[in-house]
């Protein structure tokens, strides 16, 4: 799982782990729920989020590991065939 994966499970999460405590515990859990909602907008436009460090300190990483190419090969870039005249891995495309 990716970092970005995870955040979104996170804040899915916790969006309905407070709606459901707003609902059969206290209404001042909402505020949880506006909490988590106005962090996922600030974060859209700051592309910052606290859960990040959180979550690479979990073992997440930036990027899935599937090789070249996002585990696509292209023109066969990805086993090997011509892929240091191209500029890397399929020619710098990921």
């Amino acid at each position: 799982m990716t970092v970005e994966r995870g955040l979104r499970a996170m804040g899915g999460g916790f969006v309905l782990l407070s709606l459901g405590l707003g609902y059969w515990v206290h209404p001042g859990f909402y505020i949880f729920t506006a909490f988590v909602g106005a962090n996922l907008l600030q974060s859209a436009f700051t592309n910052w989020c606290p859960g990040v460090p959180i979550l690479r300190k979990l073992g997440l990483t930036d990027v899935e590991g599937r090789g070249c190419c996002g585990g696509g090969a292209k023109d066969g870039c990805c086993e090997g065939e011509g892929k240091e005249e191209r500029g890397g891995c399929c020619g710098g495309q990921t």
